[in-house]
């Protein structure tokens, strides 16, 4: 009888201890293999739009799905702006959310900045509004438009820290228009910017 308990003990114990382990994978998720620096939040919210069977199959962008898109546009915008603001010459946290032409561009610049010896002061204090201007699927790439509107105190300093453009202590409004993309065939449920409008 003792070995009996015993066993049962064990079992129980195990369906615990099984239980555990699939709330914390439930919760915490499972290793993808890619461990770099990328933004989680916008790709895990972006991901969600991909859950919506309709979208899926449909390409059906609706309010729910716009919505969705949004939240994770506002993260990736706050990281690129931040990331571009480092005094860096190259796009190191933001990398994973910009196409290759749009990375190739910003780290131009950095380069053009940085041999200028000039470097940039960003705070950023927030997105004001994202509207999603427009959305259309060309073959199979889907591209969505997006307006935001930001506030942001911005200077360009100098080697000997004077302020040569902007204000340190000056709220800005910023008004840019960017464009995301994302191939639909592509088990990749990630998004990139893919253009910046003026």
């Amino acid at each position: 009888m003792n070995y009996s308990f015993e066993y049962i003990d064990i079992i129980l114990l195990a369906m615990i201890a099984g239980f555990i382990f699939l709330r914390l994978r439930g919760i915490l998720g499972k290793r993808t293999g890619f461990e770099g620096k990328a933004p989680s939040q916008f790709e895990q919210v972006l991901s969600n739009v991909q859950k919506d069977n309709k979208y899926k199959s449909n390409v059906n962008f609706d309010d729910k799905a716009q919505q969705e898109f949004l939240k994770g546009a506002k993260i990736a915008y706050e990281t690129i702006i931040t990331d571009f603001s480092d005094n860096d010459n190259k796009i190191t946290t933001s990398k994973p959310l910009l196409s290759e032409k749009i990375l190739k561009q910003f780290n131009e610049a950095l380069i053009e900045r940085d041999k200028r010896g000039h470097f940039a002061e960003i705070t950023f204090i927030g997105v004001n509004s994202a509207k999603i201007k427009e959305h259309k699927k060309v073959d199979n790439i889907l591209r969505v438009t997006v307006d935001f509107v930001s506030e942001i105190i911005t200077c360009i300093k100098d080697k000997e820290k004077k302020i040569i453009s902007g204000d340190s202590e000056k709220i800005k409004k910023i008004y840019d228009t960017w464009v995301f993309a994302r191939d639909m065939r592509s088990i990749n449920p990630n998004w990139q910017l893919v253009d910046t409008l003026t």
